[in-house]
């Protein structure tokens, strides 16, 4: 068969429903019975054409007994095999209520298998959750190798034929302080046109292996139709090993993903007779737009699980001083009081005690992970104490945990290897660190004995939870490595809720050595997150822009570190970059001059000015294409535009412009600049003039009309 010969095949359309400026159409191929979903922007539903490729199924599903996929597929992908084949619709219920609508289509297998594929549609945001779930209903057990949470076909619904050069890719990169890197490429880059027979499976399949989510790929990937301004996204949500696969072999292209599979993540699940196995949540959303639209839309999500949690204290967003970049891990009772003595006044909301404070040496130097016993030399009249003082000097307590792991210098509990994760029988060894199994009840008590009692006997209000090592393929205790992995996760998850019920006031900050752990099941947990490790670097606002695909602004914590040697632009650049989320202060505070502490209560004035639109607002990014974060050159700004207002940040680099323009309307309400730097703004221009390289400024400005 040539290319250009493909038949259209009837699509019957079983439903089509539209809620929160999204319509899911389900769509039943006349041939195979195949029924696909279908997701546009609610109004370009009457614009759907394509026809001419094989409909994709709502289901992607391997069974261990089944063929493998045919096509040169073995190792490259387990999509479309026998299995999928085999499952049959069989009925579609709607579920309605004044905020949401929930679909779930039903399908099933002779062989006593029941899917059900729900998927949720939202008033408030036009983001769909959908759940997979499976239950053997045969009389034998089952065994999956492979089960998507979610599947879209027929991309670009709008176009027929090959629509060349129309369809581009968009994935997040991240590494250790350098999160969230935008990677664009055409389909054809990745080779994801069909050949012209229509016969090998062009697959890309990629995520991440451990229990780091966000490591080499953020848990994110879009797909943009150029010729018709509309972009489809999707999120996997669960913090274990996942995938996603960009797939193609006829003419539509196809987006999966969930658990990464036996092939990818060493996962495999049985079902025994009656059991019941319901795959992570994944986040869908299509939008007339590019990728940030799509990505801000499906970060959005989270906020109807976080705005519940949220304690008084974080209604207001308040500028929070992590001392981490002052003592680098060696905080005592000293350096917390002179602290204090420089911060009191200064409208900070909350002080954070970081690593370190159960041991005698510096963090970087020891790995006393396990006991949670409080230093008695550099904490003489206890944690109490402290505490006191913080609240005493108008903030709230916050320190740090790490309460996942067991240390090698803690040989009670590095040794304890009857609580640790195993692979292969063996206690999983990353470093100097092992893991505690969080599935044992045994664990679970005694971490709520060392972490939930120490907070609440110490009167404690924030605790920033770190996770600094990879447990990597996979543990001991399931059928599968991989599906130990999930478990091990789904039980640390347990117990972050725990926490919240027990302490309800409690802030939580979710770490693991900066953004390792920034998808949705645990953004969901959380009143905020550490964007990065990039502690001091000049990469911080570029990094930080990136985080408005991934997560709430509300949420990311960025460090903006203080020091009396800072000249005043480089506080301006610093404090700026904390702008794009939630000001973190850190350094020396007590080494600041008259006039550096005037540059800092400036920009804290400004940010409480500046929360209700970081809470609330849509981003968009200009600026120069950055090369080299380590040694960046060019320009940034971001646009956030609230409900009333619109905040400006503007961030210089290496071989700067003297000026920059954006397409910015409105009066200019405040701003927050260096001497020097001016502002003109004419025609719905904002123009910045002055600037040298690192340098920075902010702006809010009355949203016209």
């Amino acid at each position: 068969m040539n290319l250009y010969e493909v038949n259209p095949v009837m699509r019957e359309i079983i439903s089509s429903i539209s809620v929160g400026g999204l319509t899911a159409v389900y769509r039943r191929e006349s041939e195979t019975g195949v029924v696909e979903l279908v997701l546009v922007p609610t109004g370009c539903e009457g614009d759907i054409v394509r026809t001419d490729c094989a409909a994709e199924p709502l289901v992607q599903a391997k069974l261990e007994t089944d063929d493998a996929p045919a096509f040169f597929s073995g190792g490259r992908t387990m999509r479309n095999g026998p299995t999928v084949r085999a499952i049959a619709f069989t009925g579609q219920t709607v579920q309605k209520s004044n905020d949401k609508t929930a679909i779930l289509t039903t399908l099933t297998d002779a062989r006593g298998l029941t899917y059900t594929h729900t998927l949720t549609l939202y008033a408030d945001n036009p983001a769909a959750e959908v759940v997979t779930s499976v239950e053997n209903t045969g009389s034998a057990p089952v065994t999956f190798e492979m089960l998507s949470s979610f599947t879209l076909g027929s991309i670009s619904p709008f176009a027929t034929g090959l629509a060349p050069e129309t369809l581009k890719i968009h994935r997040l990169r991240s590494t250790w302080s350098a999160e969230g890197r935008l990677l664009t490429e055409a389909a054809e880059d990745l080779q994801l046109e069909p050949s012209w027979k229509c016969y090998s499976a062009n697959s890309v399949r990629f995520g991440s292996v451990g229990s780091f989510p966000v490591r080499g790929f953020v848990p994110f990937c879009a797909v943009e139709d150029t010729a018709h301004g509309v972009t489809w996204a999707a999120a996997t949500t669960q913090g274990s090993s996942w995938q996603m696969e960009l797939y193609r072999q006829d003419f539509g292209l196809s987006l999966s993903g969930g658990l990464a599979d036996r092939e990818f993540g060493a996962w495999c699940k049985t079902l025994a007779p009656g059991a019941c196995f319901t795959a992570p949540k994944a986040v869908l959303t299509a939008v007339c737009g590019g990728v940030d639209a799509a990505a801000q839309a499906l970060a959005e999500n989270t906020s109807r699980s976080v705005e519940p949690i949220l304690p008084e204290s974080e209604k207001s967003m308040p500028v929070l001083f992590n001392e981490f970049c002052s003592t680098w891990g060696s905080p005592t009772e000293e350096t917390i009081l002179k602290h204090l003595e420089s911060l009191k006044g200064h409208n900070l909301g909350y002080y954070v005690i970081d690593a370190g404070w159960y041991d005698d040496e510096s963090f970087e130097a020891a790995s006393k992970l396990g006991k949670w016993e409080l230093s008695k030399k550099h904490f003489p009249h206890g944690m109490r104490y402290v505490v006191e003082k913080i609240h005493n000097a108008g903030m709230k307590a916050g320190i740090w945990f790490e309460f996942e792991m067991a240390g090698r210098d803690e040989p009670d509990c590095f040794n304890r290897t009857e609580w640790q994760l195993t692979r292969g029988g063996i206690p999983i060894t990353a470093g100097d660190r092992r893991f505690w199994d969080m599935r044992k009840p045994e664990v679970q008590e005694y971490l709520a004995h060392k972490v939930i009692d120490f907070l609440r006997e110490n009167e404690l209000d924030y605790m920033k939870v770190d996770y600094n090592e990879d447990i990597g393929l996979g543990c001991d205790g399931a059928e599968s490595l991989g599906e130990g992995l999930y478990e091990q996760i789904l039980a640390t998850q347990v117990f972050f809720a725990r926490i919240r019920r027990e302490l309800p006031n409690l802030v939580l900050e979710l770490c693991a050595s900066g953004g390792h752990r920034l998808c949705h099941s645990f953004l969901e947990l959380a009143c905020m997150a550490s964007f990065s490790d990039a502690h001091e670097c000049d990469e911080i606002p570029i990094i930080a822009a990136n985080m408005h695909r991934m997560i709430l602004p509300r949420q990311s914590q960025i460090w903006a570190v203080v020091k009396g040697e800072h000249p005043l632009q480089k506080l301006y650049y610093q404090i700026c970059s904390g702008l794009l989320g939630r000001l973190c202060y850190s350094g020396h505070p007590q080494d600041l001059t008259a006039k550096q502490w005037a540059v800092m209560d400036e920009g804290t004035a400004f940010y409480a000015k500046a929360a209700p639109i970081i809470d609330r607002g849509i981003s968009t990014r200009y600026g120069s294409e950055i090369i080299s974060y380590r040694v960046p050159k060019g320009w940034q700004a971001v646009v956030r535009r609230g409900k009333a207002q619109t905040l400006v940040v503007v961030h210089t680099f290496g071989a700067a412009p003297e000026a920059v323009t954006l397409p910015v309307g409105g009066k200019i309400a405040a701003q927050f600049m260096r001497e020097g730097l001016t502002a003109t703004h004419l025609d719905g221009q904002l123009t910045v003039h002055g600037l040298a390289d690192f340098d920075a400024a902010a702006f809010i400005l009355e949203n016209e009309g």
